[in-house]
């Protein structure tokens, strides 16, 4: 199983709307990068959602709930499809991920314009304590 964060402005599509929606296909990403790790998600994979621009945090937990397959909005890229798992009890700010030192290497912080981020175990089990 892998670890994964995905970035999305709250006023574009929230953590809400993916729980209203039950699922979601994760599309638009136009970066290679962040593509190719899409192509990395598999069916379970561990997803933790943060809120970018205007509130800087992580807010809930989700799993990838279909591997990557072309994007319907633009097929030369991919999706995945993602579905909620919980919200958390306390958003995460990015000012206590990079106060946090056993998160001092975390891609959020050294490369914050990737929209889907790869995490350890570590990363993902510490971001989540730190919820509680």
């Amino acid at each position: 199983m892998k670890y994964w964060l995905v970035k999305q402005e709250p006023e574009a599509y929230s953590f809400d709307d993916l729980v209203k929606d039950g699922k979601t296909d994760w599309t638009g990403v136009r970066n290679f990068q962040a593509r190719n790790n899409l192509k990395e998600m598999k069916k379970a994979d561990k997803v933790l959602f943060y809120h970018s621009v205007s509130e800087k945090a992580v807010v809930g937990t989700a799993k990838v709930s279909k591997t990557a397959f072309p994007d319907p909005t633009d097929e030369k890229w991919i999706a995945v499809e993602i579905e909620p798992v919980k919200k958390l009890k306390t958003p995460v700010t990015l000012e206590q991920v990079k106060g946090n030192k056993a998160l001092a290497n975390i891609a959020l912080v050294r490369q914050s314009r990737l929209s889907v981020i790869p995490l350890t175990s570590d990363e993902y089990e510490e971001i989540l304590s730190m919820s509680k």
